[in-house]
């Protein structure tokens, strides 16, 4: 996501299923409007391409461009599915894991309601 200005960059993480609000979203961010990020911005940011977005795509991310959410329903998770750049495969892991894993990149894991 990125902010109206694209001055921000957000990778929001939560449940496939679940619902999320873009402006209720935008409000907690304080970001104003949000929009999805195009190609180029994916590729720049984070080395991905659409509809291979995932948190892994932060170790990419060397100038800390991109912020990252996590809808908190997910902090508890024993096990969830992230694609590990690509969308052809996906790699199971607890929250516990990744936050490790992000936390070696120094990468801040914010837990938002979503």
């Amino acid at each position: 996501m990125r902010d109206s200005k694209g001055k921000r960059h957000f990778l929001i993480t939560c449940e496939e299923k679940k619902t999320v609000d873009l402006k209720k979203l935008s409000k907690t961010l304080g970001a104003g409007n949000l929009s999805f990020a195009s190609e180029e911005r994916l590729e720049k940011y984070l080395g991905l391409k659409q509809g291979s977005v995932s948190p892994f795509g932060l170790m990419n991310d060397k100038e800390h461009g991109v912020e990252f959410f996590i809808d908190k329903d997910l902090s508890s998770c024993k096990s969830m599915g992230i694609h590990p750049l690509t969308n052809t495969a996906t790699v199971f892991l607890s929250f516990k894991d990744l936050d490790k894993f992000l936390w070696n990149l120094d990468v801040d894991v914010v837990k938002i309601r979503l």
